[in-house]
C-alpha cells in the first residue's frame, strides 16, 4: 500500500481498477482547510494524463510494473519483436505501444519492455544512444552564430536539430528523454 502524502515521480498505484503513474506530485498547505496532494498521473494502459487531488491519508494498493531488458531483433509489418536475452524467445509488440523514443531504437539495441500482470504496454528506449547522420546540410567555415542549428536524418530515420558543425557520416550522442543533440561520439 501506498499513501497519498508518499506519492513521488514514477511511483504506480491501482485506483478504481486503473494502473496510475504519478507524474507529478505537489503537497498543497493551504492557509485555511486541510493539506492536500496535487497530482498528474498517467494511465500506463492507455497512455491517457490525468490531473487529480489526493488526501494525504488515502491508500491505494501498490502497482508492480515490470521492467525487463530486451533486445530490438527486427520489424515485420506493424510489429517489432524484441529478443529476452535469457529465453532467446521472441515477443511481438505493437506500433502503438513503443511509444516516441523507439524513433532512436536500432537492431541490437537493448531497451526496457514495460509490462503490467503479463500486458505489454510500453518500451522505454535506452537513456543515451549513438547514432550516426546519414543526411544534413553541410557546415561552411564562418557558420558560428550562438547556437545555430540545423535539421539532421539520423540511421534510425528519426530528425533531430544538430548545430551547424555536425557532417554527414559523423557519430553523435543523443538524450532519448528530449530528444536532443548532446555531443560528438
Amino acid at each position: 500500500m501506498v499513501t497519498a502524502g508518499d506519492f513521488r515521480n514514477g511511483v504506480t498505484f491501482e485506483e478504481d481498477g486503473n494502473v496510475l503513474q504519478v507524474v507529478e506530485f505537489q503537497h498543497v498547505k493551504p492557509g485555511k482547510g486541510a493539506a492536500f496532494v496535487r497530482t498528474k498521473t498517467k494511465n500506463v494502459i492507455t497512455g491517457a494524463i490525468i490531473e487529480k487531488s489526493y488526501n494525504p491519508s488515502a491508500k491505494f494498493p501498490t502497482a508492480f510494473v515490470e521492467r525487463k531488458d530486451m533486445e530490438y531483433s527486427y520489424s515485420d509489418g506493424g510489429l517489432y519483436y524484441f529478443m529476452d536475452p535469457e529465453s532467446f524467445e521472441l515477443i511481438p509488440i505493437n506500433e502503438s505501444e513503443l511509444g516516441d523514443g523507439f524513433k532512436f531504437v536500432k537492431e541490437g539495441m537493448v531497451c526496457k519492455i514495460l509490462s503490467y500482470k503479463g500486458k505489454v504496454f510500453g518500451m522505454e528506449p535506452p537513456t543515451f544512444v549513438e547514432l550516426q547522420i546519414t543526411e544534413t546540410e553541410p557546415g561552411f567555415k564562418g557558420d558560428t552564430a550562438t547556437n545555430a542549428t540545423k535539421p539532421a536524418t539520423l540511421e534510425t530515420g528519426a530528425e533531430i536539430r544538430v548545430p551547424l558543425f555536425i557532417n554527414e557520416g559523423d557519430m553523435i550522442r543523443i538524450d532519448t528523454r528530449t530528444g536532443e543533440y548532446m555531443e560528438r561520439a
